[in-house]
């Protein structure tokens, strides 16, 4: 089921009353439908899985950079708003309790996704981050206490450095998120751990 609401997406109701809804964030030149299979990693529950609205050399993404791993931070600030915002349309408008969101995102959406958390807090409760790095240091910090990250990121990722995960994890944990942090033998892809270890987390929540 596809309809607007300011972003092309997906959306798969949840098999049961009250569960989560999972929030599926592509990665640079994905679309709508890339991380859809991943919905079976919490049986039951909703999907929204929206299309990134920043098209940069024909590849969709959810905010502009002016290169690897430097951020447009005015159009962050903006993209993060406008993605919290419709979160909170799609919860009114398909019957999900806003609560219950958990977003799980991949590299650019990743980011994206700490954005929300850090300048949106409340819209998510929580996150399952795969090659994730600090998207922004918002001044004052917010609190995020009560919201619970997963952080799952490569050891020979040649994009996102160790220092630049553990940065991303003391950042939201002076937020006061409760932060998990696991390491891959891996680069910028994912891998079948990544998804044993996501699956695991979902079922704590």
């Amino acid at each position: 089921m596809t309809t607007d609401l300011g972003f092309q997406h997906v959306f798969k109701p949840a098999q049961a009353a009250g569960g989560l809804t999972l929030l599926l964030l592509h990665g640079t030149g994905g679309d709508e439908h890339d991380l859809v299979p991943l919905a079976s990693l919490a049986p039951g529950a909703a999907v929204l899985s929206p299309r990134g609205p920043v098209i940069e050399n024909g590849q969709a993404r959810f905010f502009r950079r002016f290169a690897e791993g430097v951020f447009d931070v005015d159009d962050l600030k903006l993209r993060a708003g406008q993605l919290a915002d419709f979160v909170g349309a799609a919860a009114a408008h398909y019957k999900f309790d806003p609560s219950r969101v958990i977003a799980m995102g991949f590299s650019n959406g990743a980011n994206i996704a700490s954005a929300v958390m850090l300048l949106r807090p409340g819209v998510l409760k929580g996150g399952v981050l795969f090659r994730a790095q600090v998207p922004l240091e918002p001044d004052p910090l917010p609190s995020l206490k009560g919201t619970r990250v997963l952080i799952s990121n490569g050891q020979m990722d040649q994009l996102v450095s160790e220092q630049e995960t553990e940065r991303l994890a003391r950042l939201l944990q002076r937020c006061g998120a409760d932060v998990e942090v696991q390491w891959q033998p891996a680069g910028h892809h994912l891998m079948p751990a990544d998804f044993n270890l996501a699956k695991r987390w979902l079922q704590s929540i």
